[in-house]
């Protein structure tokens, strides 16, 4: 709820997010801020770190294409309609630091 309040302040109208630390797939509609969150993350069984997410404004989630793909607990991507039969890939991707 923090994060959706935050993207409509400031008038986001996606955003990809790295470290949400969510398990396996899914997706959440916040209705009131307006946005609507696709993970991709580990298996329930595994330690729950990494993890990738889409925040992307309910008005365009609606006009998409098709929903956002998780690879895998470290990369997603997105397609955007641009004109014609033009697409923008977006990706969202963590890389754990290297200690």
């Amino acid at each position: 709820a923090l994060v959706a309040r935050d993207l409509a302040r400031y008038k986001v109208e996606f955003a990809a997010l790295s470290e949400t630390r969510f398990s396996e797939q899914g997706q959440l509609e916040e209705v009131g801020a307006g946005y609507t969150f696709f993970w991709s993350g580990r298996p329930k069984a595994e330690r729950r770190d990494a993890g990738v997410a889409f925040a992307i404004r309910n008005d365009i989630v609606g006009r998409l294409p098709c929903l956002p793909q998780g690879i895998n607990d470290r990369l997603m991507s997105l397609r955007l309609p641009l004109w014609g039969d033009k697409f923008a890939t977006i990706i969202s991707a963590y890389a754990p630091p290297m200690t």
